[in-house]
């Protein structure tokens, strides 16, 4: 399976490592980087160096974690890129997770103003968020993805058999980011999605790569996020904002991304019920379905004042507005949609009840 893109393609199983192999020897890489976290150099660069035909490589390990997704940890492996003779002709493969492709692709596009990389996604979230777009970045404090570039990977390679090394958890968080793309695009999809088993590896593989042809789809059309592509922030305004808030506040537990997406998901359509008429019934579907699958939150009114300010850092605010993606039906959206607090905080009460 493959999507052929502007700049390289995505590759899903089948052949995917010999195409992988084909672009390395066609790139001729004056040296070879490989960039981890503690993870993934114990769970999957053995696997890696046993499917790709990489003998000579450096290898550069980041701290594992959100809270490293930042311009000290871009310092740190620009210099090393540096110190171990890193030309504009090198290229670095970004072997991990979302904070890892997202993190390693920004450090490529600003060493030695861009050299070429690689991404291979190893967890469910960076194969159905990160594998497509070309959105590299870091976050700026506890604020998520403040700096960044748009520049697609020369390549991207999803191997599911890494999925095999994921906490289920981490399966879960990922889930949450394909439920966004069925209720954005494809009711259909997104009925099927209800079925979805962790440990069905030929059935997740199919649902994964539906999902990056839906996201494939939106930014082909909208690359530079002018439009349509606002529609893949569905759930995100407010799920971000949560995120941050339980990332830097003491006293609280931070949430994985899709965790987080996964209540502004619910928060997203419950003010899409009240502001745009979103059928009823299907919100309580949707409300059901993600709450069978990950433990609610508390948040007192004291949080909630505290996302609310957040709001004003999210990337699709213009000119002081904080703008929701909302929707009307399943694959019905409207972008720029401006929502009062007082219905943000329903939709707290709402998802507090449900």
């Amino acid at each position: 399976m493959e999507i052929k893109k502007e700049r390289g393609a995505v590759y899903c199983n089948g052949k995917a490592w010999e195409l992988f192999d084909n672009q390395v020897k066609e790139l001729k890489p004056t040296k070879v980087f490989i960039l981890t976290d503690q993870n993934t150099t114990a769970q999957c660069l053995p696997y890696f160096l046993k499917v790709a035909k990489i003998d000579n490589f450096e290898h550069i390990e980041m701290t594992a974690g959100e809270a490293h997704k930042n311009i000290a940890t871009c310092v740190t492996i620009w210099e090393t890129l540096s110190e171990k003779g890193a030309d504009r002709n090198s290229l670095l493969i970004n072997l991990g997770g979302g904070v890892v492709t997202d993190l390693g692709g920004f450090v490529a596009c600003t060493f030695k103003r861009g050299i070429e990389f690689i991404n291979i996604p190893t967890s469910l979230l960076a194969m159905v968020d990160a594998s497509v777009g070309g959105k590299n970045g870091v976050d700026l404090g506890f604020l998520k993805n403040q700096v960044g570039v748009i520049k697609n990977a020369k390549q991207v390679i999803i191997d599911t058999q890494f999925l095999k090394t994921l906490p289920s958890e981490h399966s879960t968080s990922g889930y949450a980011e394909m439920l966004k793309h069925g209720i954005i695009s494809s009711e259909t999809y997104y009925n099927d999605l209800k079925k979805f088993d962790e440990n069905n590896f030929e059935a997740t593989a199919t649902l994964i790569w539906e999902s990056v042809m839906i996201k494939n789809k939106i930014v082909t059309e909208d690359p530079l996020e002018k439009g349509l592509r606002k529609t893949l922030n569905y759930g995100h305004t407010l799920g971000h904002a949560v995120e941050s808030y339980l990332l830097d506040t003491k006293g609280t537990t931070p949430l994985l991304h899709g965790n987080a997406v996964a209540i502004g998901i619910i928060l997203a359509t419950y003010i899409s019920s009240e502001l745009l008429d979103f059928p009823k019934q299907k919100l309580t579907e949707v409300t059901k379905v993600i709450n069978s699958r990950y433990e609610k939150v508390a948040f007192s009114k004291k949080d909630i004042d505290s996302i609310i300010d957040l709001l004003i850092y999210d990337k699709k605010n213009n000119d002081g507005k904080v703008l929701f993606v909302l929707l009307r039906d399943f694959a019905k959206h409207k972008t720029n949609c401006e929502v009062p607090n007082s219905l943000i905080y329903k939709a707290f009460e709402y998802y507090k009840n449900s």
